[in-house]
């Protein structure tokens, strides 16, 4: 699942509609997910959502849209969850639209631990993040405790114990990109690490 509702207002328009390496996250990040075994793959939408639907490739991916995106990622985060109950998945793999450094081979990592009763988060050398793997057991709980800006937090932070942390520090980068300056920095390190 995509969380790519939000108008990036630190940013200054929605980080999905943001360029990298010549396409834009929102397509990027589905193009991860589908390569990382990912299936279906859910985008949630939100604020300016027609543009993004009418610029966005998401050929293969299920769009659904939260009207109540400007509440906070939590809204987001059911409205991912709801779309995806009709489906057979027996786990939801959640990666928010602004972290290019995540590549398919994180993703499969954590899509290899895919069970209903399974919570798995990525782990890096400076903590834990996304992607974050929710089991199908866990959606209704993840659902009701997410509210405002926290998404999965409190329902996480109360099951610290059963959480696998699945190390992918050595193929992904965690890291976000909330501004322009965060974005020409990815760039750079892309090209620093390609040189």
């Amino acid at each position: 699942m995509v969380l790519a509702a939000g108008a990036g207002r630190r940013y200054g328009r929605p980080k999905a509609l943001v360029e990298v390496h010549g396409r834009l996250l929102v397509e990027r990040t589905v193009a991860t997910l589908a390569a990382g075994g990912c299936d279906p793959v859910t985008v949630v939408l939100g604020a300016d959502a027609e543009s993004v639907a009418a610029r966005a490739d998401l050929a293969g991916a299920t769009v659904a849209v939260n009207p109540e995106w400007a509440s906070g990622m939590g809204s987001s985060l059911r409205a991912g969850l709801a779309a995806l109950a009709p489906t057979p998945a027996v786990a939801a793999l959640v990666l928010l639209v602004d972290m290019p450094g995540i590549i398919p081979e994180a993703v499969r990592r954590l899509v290899g631990l895919a069970a209903p009763q399974v919570l798995a988060m990525a782990g890096y050398h400076t903590g834990r993040g996304h992607p974050v793997l929710l089991g199908r057991a866990h959606w209704a709980g993840v659902a009701a405790s997410a509210v405002g800006d926290v998404g999965a937090r409190p329902y996480l932070r109360e099951r610290a114990e059963q959480i696998r942390v699945v190390p992918v520090a050595d193929v992904a980068d965690g890291g976000d990109i909330d501004t322009e300056a965060d974005r020409v920095r990815f760039l750079a390190a892309g090209e620093a690490a390609s040189a």
